[in-house]
């Protein structure tokens, strides 16, 4: 089921290469008014088809250059109580269940590899967590998109 047309897809197409664009800018781009683009901005809110702000803030920009993947494996009956308590750990940016040999999917940052082992800790504390299994991130090969489903979805329409 498909939440967006061609004009939503090529608004949202243009807004991801240049996010800073002006309502103005992006309807003469798109050759649609004013007043279109911002009833269609208005629409995709109501979707939430915009994730936050906060996504495109960087955590090295904040003192966390450190990134790593940690698998969590709990308690099954207590998973609830243990994503609340996960969710009080500051450097816990992220997290997703998992189907699979672990339960949690944890993104993480810290300071140094001294600061990653601290958040280990912190997370191995956490009431129903059985280990976990940390994996640094060396880099990123593919910095989170979706222009090219954009484009894909353009191309079908």
């Amino acid at each position: 089921m498909r939440l967006l047309d061609s004009t939503d897809t090529r608004l949202l197409l243009a807004m991801a290469k240049d996010p800073r664009r002006t309502v103005v800018a992006l309807a003469t781009a798109l050759g649609i008014s004013r007043n279109t683009v911002q009833a269609r901005l208005t629409q995709l809110e109501k979707k939430s088809v915009f994730l936050s702000f906060e996504r495109r803030i960087s955590p090295a920009a904040l003192g966390y250059p450190l990134m790593a993947f940690v698998h969590v494996h709990v308690q099954q009956q207590r998973l609830a109580e243990i994503t609340a308590q996960l969710a009080g750990i500051p450097e816990v940016v992220e997290a997703h269940g998992l189907t699979g040999d672990a339960d949690i999917l944890l993104r993480v940052v810290a300071e140094d590899a001294e600061d990653l082992f601290r958040v280990n800790k912190a997370i191995l504390a956490v009431p129903g967590v059985e280990r976990c299994d940390t994996n640094l991130a060396m880099g990123e090969l593919i910095p989170f998109r979706v222009s090219p489903l954009l484009e894909r979805g353009e191309a079908g329409a």
